[in-house]
């Protein structure tokens, strides 16, 4: 199995260079902060995926195609962030049911390893989509270069592609697995430093309530009443 396709590298370095430009900056994206920010991405494939699905559908069901394909895409945009546990829980189960099978080609028990693999989808969905999204954002990182290599330069990249398949796959596995790290690493540290704001908000609203509920301070002493003249009189004579 090929993740940099020499057949898929073909198609992409006839596209316009800016929109390979484009297509770096949003495998760079996905790579960063895909994890942190799945819930567009989610919401906005479902949408479109949906969407397009009902462009087609929807003539055989005697709407017309614009009708059809904006309703199901905003029902499926509705319903998207419900939908993607079910989907990732499908998925997560398939999966583990082809790896066991190509594993163990007797094996027959389908049903539970569908069930398992679900269920670990499920209970690790956070760890599954943040792999996805670095994973997409790899691919997208190296079709894109390649294929820029391809249009700015004279080496042949479908070929060099072909003769080193399993280089390019192990590539693909190594970024992907650092992009899954360095992701982890930038949520610890967003996570700690919103930890640190909000014990600093928390302090600042402690001691403001400190402040309020303070006795207010003593009033000044009262001065002595003023003497009249003739006292100040008699007493300068007297010490005289």
């Amino acid at each position: 199995m090929e993740l940099v396709s020499p057949d898929i590298l073909e198609v992409a370095r006839g596209v316009s260079p800016v929109l390979l430009v484009g297509f770096v900056l949003l495998g760079g994206w996905l790579w960063l902060f895909g994890g942190r920010t799945h819930r567009f991405w989610m919401v906005l494939l479902i949408t479109l995926l949906i969407g397009i699905w009902g462009l087609y559908t929807g003539p055989e069901y005697g709407m017309q195609p614009l009708v059809a394909g904006l309703l199901i895409a905003i029902a499926a945009g509705a319903l998207a962030l419900s939908l993607m546990r079910l989907l990732f829980f499908v998925g997560a189960g398939f999966l583990t049911l082809w790896l066991a099978r190509s594993v163990a080609p007797g094996w027959n028990e389908a049903l539970p390893c569908f069930l398992a693999g679900g269920l670990l989808g499920a209970f690790l969905f956070h760890l599954w989509v943040t792999a996805l999204a670095s994973l997409l954002g790899t691919l997208f990182l190296l079709y894109a270069s390649l294929s820029l290599t391809a249009r700015f330069s004279s080496l042949d990249v479908v070929a060099w592609a072909g003769r080193n398949g399993p280089l390019l796959n192990w590539a693909c596995a190594v970024l992907t697995v650092l992009g899954i790290l360095v992701q982890f690493l930038m949520q610890r540290r967003s996570a700690r430093v919103q930890h640190e704001k909000a014990e600093q908000k928390e302090k600042a609203a402690k001691e403001s309530e400190a402040k309020r509920k303070a006795p207010p301070p003593a009033p000044p002493p009262e001065p002595p009443p003023p003497q009249s003249w003739w006292a100040n009189w008699f007493g300068g004579k007297k010490a005289g």
